[in-house]
């Protein structure tokens, strides 16, 4: 078994308008259920992720709040991975009329209509913070923390290196933890962008791209961004009927 972990992205990759559908559920428990492991790599901030999702404890361990929040379904533990901003750079976002403002456990995100104002007090401030821009939204979090950091941190349980892991997605904040992984895919309706950057493409979008892909793999124990017929970056079209 070359690959014993699928690491997915939520919203946009299994989920369609945050909703997961029922056969990706099932095809997410299948692959599970052969021995390998799954991991949830999201930017949402759990109580979000809670609100749209039911089936969280089907996850191995779930990467939250874009890298900076590991949660253990199986415990139901929460541990930081990063120092959340000062309230002082909260305070000043909000003076400075900075609406839609979330505040997580480390996550503090807005709207990418604000990244200006963001990025002028982070400088203000002289905060060792960054900004990730994903799909209209804007992410700050401290320096170096990203999904790749979270999906590593998780891995470090298991003792596994990443490129024992599958990974998908399907937007900007997705390319840090697809570059580490060992094999990088994504879902037809990614960004162009990413689409480029990874190593295969499925044929299909959202969750029915997710369950292509673990047939893929189920079907031939691994998969290898080499080993892609005729169509450059296209998962097998046996793969996706």
């Amino acid at each position: 078994m070359k690959y014993l972990a699928l690491a997915t992205d939520y919203d946009g990759t299994i989920a369609h308008h945050g909703v997961v559908d029922p056969a990706t559920i099932d095809a997410l428990c299948r692959f599970r259920e052969s021995g390998r492991k799954i991991f949830l790599v999201t930017g949402r901030e759990l109580p979000d992720l809670f609100n749209v999702f039911s089936e969280v404890s089907m996850f191995d361990h779930v990467v939250a709040e874009n890298g900076a929040l590991l949660y253990y379904p199986d415990t139901g533990e929460q541990r930081p991975l990063a120092c959340p901003p000062p309230q002082q750079f909260v305070d000043c976002l909000r003076k400075q009329g900075v609406k839609s403002l979330s505040v997580g456990r480390v996550i503090v995100a807005t709207q990418e209509m604000y990244s200006g104002v963001v990025e002028s007090t982070i400088e203000e401030l002289r905060l060792p913070l960054q900004v990730i821009m994903n799909k209209g939204s804007v992410m700050i979090l401290p320096k170096g923390t990203n999904k790749a950091s979270g999906l590593q941190a998780a891995l470090k349980d298991f003792g596994w290196h990443p490129r024992v892991v599958v990974g998908v997605g399907d937007g900007e904040n997705d390319a840090a933890f697809l570059d580490i992984c060992g094999c990088s895919v994504a879902v037809a309706n990614a960004i162009p962008w990413l689409k480029e950057r990874v190593g295969l493409t499925t044929q299909h979008d959202h969750g029915a791209g997710v369950r292509e892909l673990i047939r893929y793999i189920m079907q031939n124990d691994s998969v290898s961004d080499e080993r892609v017929p005729q169509v450059p970056n296209v998962l097998p079209a046996a793969a996706a009927g």
